[in-house]
């Protein structure tokens, strides 16, 4: 369970989800994650622009809102590494456990941010 994130204040309001906005708060909040973020969205907007479909960067703008409503929020974040650190870590049944949380600290923020990941 996430304990940790209960009763801790965000560090930063939800920005919108567009790329600048998005950009802005990663830049605040995990400023290491900024060329992955630069490098994935040139590579969401390449695939874009080569299929004529938004799609890739609907995706790109889903993946990253949902990192940064996670992150915003120390103790949610703190939980998510744990439970990746058990994932990659642990044993099978601890693996198992990990993934199972992992995917609903995942889908609890992709519901939160209201965006979807096609």
């Amino acid at each position: 369970m996430t304990t940790a994130a209960a009763g801790q204040p965000p560090l930063i309001p939800q920005p919108p989800a567009t790329v600048a906005a998005l950009r802005q708060a990663i830049s605040q909040i995990t400023p290491a994650a900024l060329p992955a973020f630069t490098r994935e969205l040139d590579q969401a907007a390449d695939q874009s622009r080569q299929g004529s479909d938004l799609a890739p960067l609907q995706r790109f703008v889903a993946q990253w809102a949902v990192h940064v409503h996670i992150q915003r929020q120390p103790g949610l974040a703190a939980d998510l590494r744990r439970w990746e650190d058990t994932a990659e870590n642990g044993n099978a049944a601890q693996a198992r456990q990990a993934a199972s949380e992992i995917g609903r600290i995942l889908d609890a923020a992709h519901a939160a941010v209201g965006l979807s990941a096609r």
